[in-house]
Order: C-alpha cells, then structure tokens, then sequence
C-alpha cells in the first residue's frame, strides 16, 4: 500500500476493534464477544454484505482453528500423557527424590524454582502446580523457606519462565509466530532467552528482598506453624472474573488423586526424626500393586529422560541425520512421543480395559486442551483478518483476488507518527503485551502482540520473531500468574497457603524488573 493512498472503512474498523480488545482487556473482561462483534463489522465493512459478515464469523474461527489445530492437539496429548502416569503414580516419583536436597531455606527457594521450571516446561504450571504443592512446598518449609518465598519461587518459575517461553509444548511461540508471519523456532529460541534473563533478575530479586531475611531454622515447628496458617485449598475461588481461561476449573480437573489407589490414611512426611505431621492430599503416598509400583519408577525416569532427548534432536537434529526440525515437525515429534508415552504407561497400568482407557485419556486431553485454548479461537479469528495471508477465507474473497493487509497497511499509513527507535518500538510490544495480559490469561493477547511485532518490524529494524517473543513476555508474565491477583497465581498462593495480593505485591517490581532486562538483552542481540 502507497502511503499516500486512502483507508477504507474496514481499516478504520479494524483499529476500533482492536482499541475495544485492548480496554476490554484493561477492564478484565472476557474478549472473545468483543472480537466477534469486531470480525463482523471488518467484513460488513470491506464487502457491504450483512451475509458475509455473518460467515466471517465463523469462518474467522474455523481459520484459527485450522492454523492452530497443531496446537490444540500437542496440548491434549500432553495432557492425556500426564494422566497416564498419573494413572501410575509416576508423577509424583518424578518429584519425590528432590525433597532430600533441601538442606535450608536458601537452597531450597533455587531447588524449588528449578524444579517447577523444569516440569512446568513439559506439562504447563496448571498440572504442575498441584504436584509440587504437595510434594516440595512441605519439604521447603521444613528446610525454613517462608511459604511467601515458596509462593514467587513457584510463579515465578512456573507461570512466569516455563509458561512464557513454553519451549517444549511451544503453544504460545506457535501463536506469536503464526500472528506474526515468522517462523516458530526463532520466536522459540528468542523467548526461551528473554524467559531466563527475566527470571534470573526476578528471582534474585525475590531472593533479596523477600527470602534473604525471612529463612528460618529448619525444623518440624516450621510445618507445624504452616499447617495452621490457613487452609491448604482455600474456600473460595474467583469464580467470578476467570480471565479467558476457566483457572479454576483447569486447577481443579488436573488435581485429582490416583485412580485405583489405596490410600494411606493422611501423608506424615518422613522429613526428619521428629514427629512433623502434615496433611495433603492423598495423591502424595500411595500404595500400588508391587508390579504397577516398578512401572511407576521407570516412567518416572523415562518421560524426563525421553523429553530430554526430544529436545536435543530439535536442536540438535544434527545429531540423528536429520534435517533442521521447524514449527509443524517439532509439535508433531512431541506429540508423537507423547501418545507412544501415553499408550505404554496405560499398558502398565493393566492389559484390561487398556483400550478404553487410552481413548479416555485422550477424550480427557481434548477436554483440557479446549477449555484452555478454545477461547483464543474467535480472538485469533480477528487478527487473522488483519493478515493478507489469512484474510482472504474470512473476508469471503475469491483465491487469486487481491487481499488487503488491514493491520500492516494501518501501521505503514502511520509509519511517520511512529518512532523507528528499536527500544521505543521494543518496550511499546512490552506494554502492548502487558497490557493484554491484564485479562488474566496470558495466552488470549498473542495474536495482537504477533501482529504489532509483524507490522512494527521493519521499521524498528528488527526482526518480527525477536519483536514477538517480547510481546509475549509481556503478555503471558502479566497473565500467566505473576502480576495478576485474578490469574492461576491463586493456585499458587493457596497450595502456599499465604494471601494472593501479599504474593502480587512481592512480585510486582522483581517481575517488572526482569521483563525490563529482558527487552534491553533483546535489544543488544538483535
């Protein structure tokens, strides 16, 4: 588009639509009403036919569907792999071995951290959340960590690291880059750098301002003074404002105990001589058949170990002769290796009722993957129309017709208003991200964020991958659970056992310190 040349009404539309999501979003609203109602009026606008407008709608998240369909599918074979070891008891062996390492506070805040991290990065912070909870924060309370300081090591790990970057599962580097129109992996490998810049500061700075001088001795009267701290899962939950992600319900269905187990009364963690009693959930000692309970230990030490080699040949493919592994084979390897997973954990389980059990367990996952996701389809459908290369089924034009690129061309159309600083244009994706975040989602503002880094690229004279994964810091650190009292930071906070906004306020300055870091580091390597 020359810059002379006029913008229609669909432009002028678009950009109302998109200042209408980013308040909505400021208000903590739910945006997928908003985005509808914007798909609408874009094509009622561009075609002046209230039928296409109509079909717009649905075809705007029929075309997110299909571009994020490999999304989806990882994420519910991901899901039904953690219910199989579930199924197991084998997700909580994987856990069990790191409560020993944690000989003082100071320890175990780092130990803690790393371990959320490194979970959180295969199976997302909701599953992981109430596996660490009941398996490591009891152990870090004893060694004398303030459950405040287990609270910001966890969020800040998990919701914050893990989920940002989501290297692994590569749910939201898939949506940054397809919004953006680069490829995945530079999106990826940018973000996974800017996760641990980010994290890095954030936890030290936790580490000083709210660990360093709060550590006890470490004793059985730490857990004793926890325990009637308050309750383990609070009453209440904010059910009233979700974000566009039902944290609650997510929480809830990814918490449950074994299947099939027996329990052992209440869990006494056998932390030290002394007679410490604590009670969690029955998920954390279980009684297993001996044969299930051998199966149990070795795929608590596959799935890592086979993850791990996953994530060597995708940046290593060198290594086994194969060729560079892009988005699309890196999502279907995981998936891949997450069914064949899946299907022999259920195998161990019991040769009876394996089948049925397999398909459950996948039935499970797309239920996950759906209510965790489903919502970023019609917002995704709005973006989408903003883009030549997904706009054309949406709009209803015909294949081969011209295309408009209502975003790009609104950006170029006011390219002379907008500064071509690389840190002004950096730390303006980070607000954008920030502030779409704020719905307490995370996940629901990447379109935009890849849309503005797509379009404000080439005049910021960096590249649209590097652009994208700061709006996605941005946006999955506000709303993934670290600077949002109405995000799943309440699970968090709850398996700690300390109220949400104290956490809120501890998090605030490191977290927004990190993110800072982060977008200066990712300016110095672009």
């Amino acid at each position: 588009m020359h810059p002379l040349t006029a913008l229609t009404p669909a432009h002028f539309c678009y950009l109302v639509g998109v200042v209408a999501i980013v308040v909505t979003m400021i208000f903590r609203a739910n945006v997928v009403v908003p985005a509808i109602l914007a798909t609408f009026a874009v094509a009622l606008a561009y075609s002046g036919k209230v039928l296409t407008a109509l079909q717009a709608i649905f075809m705007g998240s029929l075309t997110a569907a299909h571009e994020l369909f490999n999304i989806f599918l990882v994420i519910a074979l991901m899901t039904a792999l953690l219910n199989g070891l579930r199924e197991i008891g084998a997700d909580v062996r994987m856990v069990r071995p790191f409560r020993k390492i944690m000989v003082n506070g100071h320890a175990a805040f780092f130990i803690l951290a790393l371990i959320t991290y490194l979970i959180s990065l295969f199976f997302w912070p909701t599953p992981a959340v109430p596996l660490v909870g009941a398996i490591l924060i009891p152990a870090a309370i004893y060694a004398g960590l303030p459950p405040l300081g287990a609270a910001v090591a966890i969020a800040i790990a998990g919701q914050g690291m893990a989920l940002s970057s989501d290297y692994v599962i590569k749910v939201a580097p898939g949506i940054s880059a397809k919004a953006a129109g680069t490829d995945m992996l530079p999106v990826a490998n940018t973000a996974l750098l800017l996760s641990i810049v980010a994290g890095a500061v954030a936890l030290g700075l936790c580490w000083y301002f709210t660990v360093r001088k709060n550590v006890k001795e470490a004793g059985a009267k730490n857990l004793t003074e926890w325990e009637f701290s308050g309750e383990l899962y609070p009453g209440s939950e904010p059910e009233a404002h979700q974000g566009s992600f039902a944290k609650a319900e997510l929480a809830r269905s990814t918490s449950g105990a074994h299947d099939d187990t027996t329990d052992v009364g209440e869990a006494v963690p056998d932390l030290s001589s002394g007679a410490a009693v604590l009670t969690l959930p029955s998920m954390v000692d279980t009684v297993f058949p001996p044969r299930r309970g051998m199966w149990s230990k070795v795929f608590s030490i596959i799935t890592p170990l086979t993850f791990l080699a996953v994530v060597i040949v995708m940046t290593r493919p060198d290594l086994v002769g194969a060729s560079v592994i892009r988005g699309g084979d890196a999502a279907s390897l995981i998936g891949g290796m997450a069914a064949v997973l899946m299907m022999l954990t259920t195998l161990s389980y019991g040769r009876k009722g394996f089948l049925d059990r397999t398909a459950s367990h996948i039935i499970d996952g797309f239920v996950f993957a759906f209510k965790a996701m489903g919502a970023v389809l019609p917002i995704a459908g709005f973006f989408f129309v903003g883009d030549s290369s997904t706009a054309g089924p949406i709009l209803g034009i015909e294949s081969g017709a011209h295309v408009p690129s209502l975003l790009f061309e609104l950006v170029q159309a006011c390219s002379q208003f907008i500064p071509h600083s690389p840190i002004l244009v950096s730390f303006g994706v980070l607000l954008t991200g920030m502030i779409t975040g704020i719905d307490g989602s995370g996940f629901a503002g990447l379109p935009l964020t890849g849309s503005l880094s797509g379009a404000l690229a080439p005049m910021a004279h960096m590249p649209a991958s590097t652009l994208a994964a700061i709006g996605q810091m941005g946006a999955v650190w506000t709303g993934g659970g670290t600077l949002v009292a109405w995000s799943s930071l309440i699970a968090v906070t709850g398996f700690a056992r300390v109220p949400v906004l104290d956490a809120v306020r501890a998090l605030f300055v490191p977290v927004v310190c990190g993110l800072i870091a982060a977008t200066l580091f990712a300016v110095a390597i672009s």
